[in-house]
């Protein structure tokens, strides 16, 4: 009896599990190279595989070219020896703004922290804009956000269910580190660093729906999710 006491108990406990927005109808991000489902966390979040679904509900974006995908990696030079079309013109019929770090734009000049050659981010931003991605959180708790970001130190947000979660503080533009450059400016927006720029809760384990909102002046690459190790 004690043992169909506590099962019965187990069955009646609520068990706290994420839960989409009602209404929303975007979609984890998925094609031929990409077919695992939502990113998950704890773990990385690549900046550019936010939710498929287009303007307004997957993400906003303040025009409809995509300035780097599908305008900038166009010209000659930019799509890279080595690179390939699927790379240089990532998500190019969307609005949000993408490119891949360049030898020649990224790679050639000092960062506090090098990205790898070929990854892909978020750029052109503006202030207002913003990305949606489901995700899946494997464990409820706290984590600490590790972003891979360039130039302005800059207060990003993310929201959690459409709920103000979290703010995404990016400590030092890496461009000020090294005064003695004589770079042309464009290069501000390709210097680079990775640093811990806050935590966020999540109550919940399960699918969410978890929204970056950005400003200008930032490449964003990714956000690694570590948890919080409780003293």
């Amino acid at each position: 009896m004690k043992i169909l006491h506590a099962v019965s108990l187990l069955l009646l406990t609520p068990v706290l599990v994420g839960q989409m927005p009602k209404g929303y109808k975007g979609k984890p991000f998925q094609d031929a190279f990409h077919m695992s489902g939502p990113q998950v966390i704890p773990g990385r979040l690549e900046a550019v595989l936010y939710d498929l679904g287009g303007e307004g509900v997957a993400y906003h974006d303040t025009d409809k070219i995509n300035h780097g995908s599908g305008e900038l990696n166009y010209t000659k030079g930019h799509c890279e020896g080595g690179v390939s079309a699927y790379i240089c013109h990532f998500r190019e019929n969307e609005g949000v703004d993408i490119s891949y770090v360049k030898k020649l734009a990224d790679l050639n000049h000092p960062s506090l922290v090098f990205p790898e050659w070929q990854q892909l981010y978020l750029g052109w931003e503006e202030t207002g804009e913003w990305v949606n991605y489901t995700v899946d959180v494997k464990k409820a708790g706290r984590y600490k956000i590790v972003a891979m970001y360039s130039h302005t130190a800059n207060t990003i947000q993310f929201s959690l269910n459409n709920q103000p979660a979290a703010d995404c503080k990016l400590p030092v533009d890496p461009w000020t580190q090294f005064p003695d450059r004589h770079d042309p400016d464009w290069m501000m927006y390709h210097s680079w660093n990775r640093a811990e720029c806050g935590e966020i809760e999540f109550p919940k384990a399960g699918r969410q729906l978890l929204t970056l909102h950005y400003k200008t002046g930032n490449n964003l690459a990714y956000f690694d999710f570590i948890p919080v190790e409780l003293k």
